[in-house]
């Protein structure tokens, strides 16, 4: 790999004092980052707290009250600047913080940071953008497919629809025609103004005659909105604390590495990854705009064009 093409180069996360890789990094109030002792060395050398990039002046050295971590460990930086496959090694690096509720949930947060490091992956996952359609034979009887099928929305009636066995008969579901058994598949879907969805990709033999019991031991890599708030329904679930809500979710799938990873596509940001999957079958795309709810969630999940950079 060419130092050109490289996604994540070392340059970024260089301290600008001692231009080496950081060593226990941390960020003063104006953003700027550097290694800790670097910065602390640099203000006892001062009569006052500058930063030696904008020169920003802080009024008392506590304001370091504002210092965050850049990432837990200088090595996983460097791992990342030097690894070919910089997917698979950030998710398995602690980018995310995670904190325990209880036995049956788990809180995520997304790291500031996150945004900056998996920009350049979501450009790399784009790449394998497929154009996925929705197959109105799977659709729930209260379902509404525009004819081009990118577009779904709940309604308040069932409308006439013959029943088969591919048919969702009790949750609002459908999944795409296209399929996954092999390779890598990325799409996107609008979920602006919706205050309930559900989205991922399911394994073919799910149970489409019962209510969704969505985990991935039961084929469901997935993740919802409900009740005004992000859950991953991993096992056990996890509660998603995200900077803002999505208006588009990116969904990428390495049927190979056993990954699953949903994106906010507009910030660029990791939503969550289902790492160390085992998939056996087909995977197909997997929509479920929620209930009507009396005109609050009429709006459709639609299915986006993916920007391919050039």
């Amino acid at each position: 790999m060419s130092a050109a093409s490289c996604l994540l180069s070392e340059a970024q996360f260089q301290c600008s004092i001692c231009l080496d890789v950081f060593t226990d990094p941390v960020s003063t109030p104006c953003g700027h980052n550097f290694c800790k002792n670097c910065i602390s060395q640099h203000w006892d050398l001062s009569d006052r707290c500058q930063c030696p990039v904008c020169e920003n002046v802080f009024e008392t050295r506590h304001e370091l009250g504002e210092i965050s971590e850049l990432m837990k460990r200088s090595s996983e930086v460097e791992q990342i600047s030097r690894s070919k496959d910089h997917l698979h090694l950030l998710q398995s690096f602690s980018c995310l913080k995670v904190a325990p509720t209880s036995n049956d949930w788990r809180e995520v947060s997304i790291h500031p940071l996150s945004y900056e490091l998996f920009e350049a992956e979501l450009k790399r996952v784009q790449q394998y953008a497929v154009d996925v359609t929705l197959d109105p034979d799977t659709a729930h009887p209260k379902l509404f497919l525009s004819d081009d099928g990118k577009q779904v929305h709940c309604g308040d009636r069932r409308k006439q629809h013959a029943d088969s066995p591919e048919t969702f008969s009790k949750g609002v579901c459908v999944l795409a025609k296209q399929s996954l058994s092999s390779g890598r598949l990325y799409f996107e879907i609008q979920v602006k103004e919706k205050t309930k969805w559900f989205l991922g990709v399911v394994r073919e033999s799910i149970n489409r005659k019962e209510d969704p019991n969505p985990s991935p031991a039961n084929g469901y890599w997935t993740v919802i909105l409900g009740k005004n708030s992000f859950i991953a329904l991993d096992n056990p679930p996890v509660r998603l604390l995200l900077q803002s809500d999505p208006e588009k979710v990116g969904v990428f799938v390495d049927y190979e590495e056993g990954l699953v990873s949903f994106y906010d596509v507009d910030h660029a940001a990791l939503i969550y990854s289902f790492t160390g999957c085992s998939f056996t079958e087909k995977l197909y795309p997997f929509f479920c705009p929620g209930n009507n709810d009396d005109g609050k969630n009429s709006a459709p999940l639609i299915i986006c064009p993916v920007y391919q950079p050039v």
